[in-house]
C-alpha cells in the first residue's frame, strides 16, 4: 500500500458528506463529526504528518465539491470537517505523546537506577537515541532550585546542547530536579559543554561528571559517582563549576569504611571541641592552613588572622589534640581526619558509632 492510498484510508466519507452538505446547504450531522474525529485518531496513531492530511482534504475538497454548489457552503462543510478530524487527531496525538514520555521516563529510570534486563533496555535505547554496546559517561547539574523537563532552564539547555550535537546519540533528561546528560565516552566535549550551558543557563549550577563505564549497568554506576561527587562537593565545600568524580575517588575511599573514619575523626579532632567556642573555629583554621600548604602567612589572610593569632590557634590545636598542625609527621593524620570531618559533617551533626542511626 503506498503513502497515497494510505492517506485516502483517513477520507473515508468526506466525498459523500461534502457531495450531500453542499447540495443541501446543511451543517454536518453528529454522526458525520464523529466519523472525522474517529478517522482524525486513527491517522494520529498511524504518525501521519498534519500538513499531509491538510493537503489531501484540500485536493479532495477542490476534486469532489459539485460544480454548482455555493463556495461558500463549500468552505463551510470543509471547516466543519477538517476541524472534527483535527479535534480527534490532536486528543489521540496527546495520548501517545503521555504514552511515550511514560515509557521514557520508565526506560530513564531503569537505566539510572541499573533496574531491569539488560538486554531489554539496550533494546529499548535505540528508540531514545543511545547505543548502550557502548562506553557511557553520565553528568548531572545541581542548580540553584529543582527542575522539570518542562521548565524553561532544562529546555534552554537541552536546545542549545542539540543544536549544537544535533548528530550524536546523546540523552537529556531531568531526574529528581536535577539536569541529566548521557554520552558516549569518546565524547567528553559534549559532557563538558553541558556543564558550561548549565552553568549559563542559571548563573551558579555545579555539574559532576561520572567516569565512563561500559553496559547498561556502567551508566547507573557512572550516574551514581555524579551524585556522589555532588554530595562531596557540598560538604568540603568545594565550588569548583565541573567535578569530575575520577579525581574525587579519596573521598569515597575515606567514607566506605565509616566506622574507621568516626573513630579517627573521634580521636583525632575529637579534643577540639573542648574549646571555649567549640571544635567548629580551630576545625575551620586546620582546612585553611592545609588548603594554603600550610603555609602561615597565607592562611592568616585567608581567615584575616595575624600570623600571631594563627600561631596561638595552631599551637592551641597541638595542645588539644597532641599533634602538631606545623609537624611533618602529623600532618596527614590531622589532614584525613579533617576531610573525615567534613565527609561526616562533624561538628553540626554528632560522629555516631556503626549500627545507630545517624
Amino acid at each position: 500500500m503506498n503513502n497515497q492510498s494510505t492517506v485516502e484510508m483517513f477520507l473515508d466519507g468526506f466525498e459523500t458528506i461534502l457531495t450531500d452538505a453542499t447540495s443541501t446547504g446543511r451543517r454536518l450531522t453528529r454522526d458525520e463529526i464523529e466519523s472525522r474525529r474517529v478517522l482524525g485518531a486513527r491517522a494520529a496513531q498511524a504518525g501521519l504528518g498534519w500538513r499531509t492530511l491538510v493537503r489531501a482534504h484540500l485536493v479532495a475538497s477542490r476534486a469532489g465539491r459539485p460544480r454548482a454548489a455555493d463556495p461558500d457552503s463549500v468552505l463551510t462543510v470543509v471547516e466543519q470537517a477538517v476541524d472534527a478530524f483535527a479535534d480527534g487527531y490532536e486528543h489521540a496525538q496527546r495520548l501517545v505523546i503521555r504514552k511515550e514520555e511514560a515509557a521514557r521516563r520508565e526506560f530513564i529510570d531503569d537505566l539510572l537506577h541499573g533496574r531491569g534486563d539488560p538486554g531489554r533496555l539496550a533494546a529499548r535505547s535505540e528508540r531514545f537515541g543511545l547505543r548502550l554496546s557502548r562506553a557511557h559517561a553520565v553528568a548531572v547539574v545541581e542548580g540553584p532550585e529543582k527542575y522539570d523537563e518542562t521548565d524553561p532552564v532544562p529546555r534552554q539547555v537541552a536546545d542549545e546542547l542539540f543544536a549544537r550535537f544535533e548528530n550524536r546519540r546523546i540523552l537529556f533528561t531531568t531526574k529528581d530536579g536535577r539536569m541529566v546528560c548521557i554520552a558516549p565516552a569518546d565524547q567528553d566535549d559534549v559532557l563538558t559543554h553541558f556543564a558550561k550551558l548549565a552553568y549559563a543557563a542559571t548563573g551558579q549550577a555545579q555539574a559532576a561528571i561520572g567516569r565512563p563505564r561500559p553496559g547498561t549497568i556502567g551508566i547507573g554506576h557512572s550516574y551514581e559517582e555524579a551524585l556522589n561527587a555532588l554530595d562531596v562537593a557540598q560538604r568540603m565545600g568545594l565550588d569548583e563549576p565541573v567535578l569530575r568524580a575520577a579525581e574525587l575517588l579519596v573521598f569515597p575511599v575515606l567514607a566506605r569504611d565509616r566506622q574507621a573514619l568516626v573513630d579517627l575523626v573521634r580521636n583525632t579532632v575529637g579534643p577540639l571541641e573542648q574549646a571555649r567556642g567549640g571544635a567548629r573555629p580551630l576545625l575551620d583554621t586546620l582546612t585553611a592552613y592545609f588548603d594554603s600548604g600550610c603555609v602561615a602567612a597565607v592562611t592568616a589572610r585567608r581567615l584575616s588572622l595575624s600570623v600571631r593569632a594563627l600561631t596561638y590557634r595552631l599551637d592551641r590545636i597541638h595542645t588539644l589534640t597532641g599533634s602538631d598542625p606545623t609537624d611533618p609527621g602529623h600532618r596527614y593524620t590531622l589532614q584525613t581526619a579533617v576531610i573525615g570531618a567534613r565527609l561526616l559533617d562533624w561538628p553540626t551533626r554528632p560522629l555516631h558509632t556503626a549500627g545507630t542511626s545517624p
